[in-house]
């Protein structure tokens, strides 16, 4: 074997080598809770602490909220003003995300969902209308299986019934490549990070830079864990089976220009077909995140919604 060829394997195998520790110091890395939004604080939880921010009178009917994947509180901010004048607004940042803590585990959304059950109790809120974006569909379907007596209805926006009818896209896939999946994280850019989360959006809109940092904020094993979990929660029983299960008034919305979820009007008529009454709504200018979108609309569905609660659910359910 000639020097040239003994140089070209030296060099990969100690590249293979860098890769393999940086992946071992990446997917280890964790970092505790701290407040990064105004008006917020950390519940210390059994299984892990958490960021929540709560506005509006205490005397109110609540309103939950839970973000997306690789997102925080800050994707309520143009919800959040429209809501909390006639409604308490508790909004959480899931384990992983945020200002909350992320360990080295406990991204299952059951386990999620029971961190947001914590956080609920601690706060002394019951009969929430639980509303969940993306991943945060996830979280409030778990959140009414297994904490019934807390949610007294769901919204759903952007999220399918399972993840066979969608995708993050191919930047946001690379990271969840083994090996070269840590690697990209370790040194990714600003830019990237921002093409990345285009996909969370109707063509042409301006991701700010503050959704890039939530990204930023994130360590390897909570960007990794928290889709897979969704995945498999998803995936052994749809949302739409599971919600059918629960029997809470359920409202799905979607962005009409989605680029994650694949043909949002027939996954909406997925719901409706799988749990007669579900209502739904297409909402036209957005894509995966109506909440940023168009947040006048979205906080308008979500409120009437929730004032549907004082009607007999037969009397209101069953709309388009």
């Amino acid at each position: 074997m000639g020097r040239g060829w003994k140089i070209a394997i030296g060099v990969l195998a100690g590249l293979a080598l860098l890769l393999g520790a940086n992946a071992l110091v990446t997917e280890g890395e964790t970092k505790s809770a701290e407040v990064n939004e105004p008006g917020g604080r950390i519940l210390q939880l059994s299984g892990g602490d958490i960021q929540v921010v709560e506005r509006g009178p205490r005397d109110a009917p609540t309103i939950l909220l839970v973000h997306c994947f690789s997102c925080a509180i800050n994707w309520w901010d143009g919800m959040m003003p429209r809501l909390d004048r006639t409604h308490r607004v508790i909004a959480v940042d899931m384990l992983g995300h945020g200002g909350s803590e992320k360990p080295a585990s406990g991204y299952t959304i059951p386990n999620q969902a029971d961190l947001v059950a914590q956080a609920l109790a601690k706060l002394g809120a019951r009969n929430v209308e639980a509303v969940g974006h993306s991943l945060g569909g996830s979280v409030v379907t778990a959140l009414a299986e297994r904490s019934p007596q807390l949610v007294e209805r769901v919204v759903i926006v952007d999220t399918p019934p399972t993840h066979h009818e969608a995708s993050l896209g191919l930047i946001a896939n690379a990271a969840f490549v083994p090996v070269i999946g840590p690697a990209l994280w370790r040194i990714k850019p600003d830019f990237s990070v921002r093409k990345g989360l285009e996909v969370a959006f109707a063509p042409g809109f301006d991701v700010p830079d503050e959704f890039v940092e939530d990204v930023n904020r994130m360590t390897y094993t909570s960007y990794h864990d928290s889709p897979s979990g969704s995945e498999d929660y998803s995936n052994e029983e749809g949302l739409d089976r599971r919600m059918k299960a629960s029997g809470k008034p359920l409202m799905v919305l979607m962005g009409a220009e989605e680029q994650i979820v694949e043909d949002p009007a027939a996954r909406l008529a997925e719901y409706r077909r799988v749990y007669p009454g579900t209502e739904t709504k297409l909402i036209q200018g957005a894509g995966h995140s109506p909440n940023v979108e168009k947040p006048a609309e979205t906080a308008a569905l979500i409120s009437a919604f929730m004032q549907r609660r004082l009607q007999k659910p037969e009397a209101v359910r069953g709309r388009p």
